[in-house]
């Protein structure tokens, strides 16, 4: 995997390049950038895998090249490296997979690189904002440690959240950018809508109620809470219980 290094402090970048020397499957780029502007036509030229940049530097800053770099056709990885955790929220705005702060040491970086390498073309796509390759058996979900993948079998229900979706799985919730109608569609056959915010997986699906003012619930399995079912979804939901 092929490194460019990118920071205004010689120590750091040669820091850096130290560990990066120790791992055999990592190579760091002998050309190196001192500023974002540089980093951005260093990416076009050598088609790095991966970026370790900082983000305040001179003449452009590591967010705004990131956003740059997400623009190439194959983007890199990219993992900023910073002194500063102010930054995190947009650093992964601007599709970092990791976020470091130093002083940085080898098991922290070496994690970082080996998430940073799993990432296919679909998944870096993904993180480009442009149409992955569609993966059927997951949902992918950027958060502080980077890229996640969600088996769609952990999946509990998607739930709209403002201008984002909460996934509840088994292990917690994550926050995506795919809208239910996106999620709807692509996943037909596994989940169905409950209420204009809300899809739930079909198979996880245990009963249907309702209380004394006739208000309807749907009970899922590994769930304590039954969820709201609106008036209008009701007899779809009866119909495709009654097919289990």
């Amino acid at each position: 995997m092929k490194i460019l290094i990118v920071d205004n402090e010689p120590r750091a970048r040669q820091s850096l390049r130290q560990i990066i020397d120790q791992f055999e499957h990592f190579t760091a780029l002998a050309s190196e950038a001192d500023n974002g502007r540089d980093a951005v036509d260093l990416c076009h030229q050598h088609q790095p895998d991966i970026v370790l940049m900082d983000i305040p530097m001179p003449l452009m800053d590591g967010l705004e090249a990131a956003r740059h770099i997400s623009t190439m056709e194959q983007p890199p990885a990219v993992i900023f490296c910073t002194d500063h955790d102010r930054y995190a929220l947009a650093a992964f705005a601007a599709q970092a997979v990791d976020y470091l702060l130093k002083p940085i040491g080898p098991a922290a970086l070496v994690q970082a690189l080996q998430r940073a390498s799993r990432l296919n073309r679909a998944q870096l796509a993904w993180l480009d904002n442009r149409e992955p390759q569609h993966d059927s058996g997951h949902i992918a979900a950027r958060t502080m440690r980077g890229l996640e993948l969600i088996p769609l079998d952990d999946v509990l229900y998607f739930m709209a959240d403002n201008k984002y979706v909460a996934v509840h799985h088994r292990h917690g919730e994550v926050l995506i950018d795919d809208s239910l109608k996106t999620l709807e569609e692509n996943h037909a056959g596994h989940f169905v809508r409950i209420h204009r915010n809300a899809l739930v997986r079909r198979n996880a699906i245990e009963s249907l109620s309702r209380d004394e003012q006739g208000h309807s619930f749907i009970h899922l399995r590994e769930l304590p809470q039954p969820l709201s079912v609106s008036r209008r979804h009701v007899p779809t939901l009866k119909r495709m219980m009654r097919s289990f």
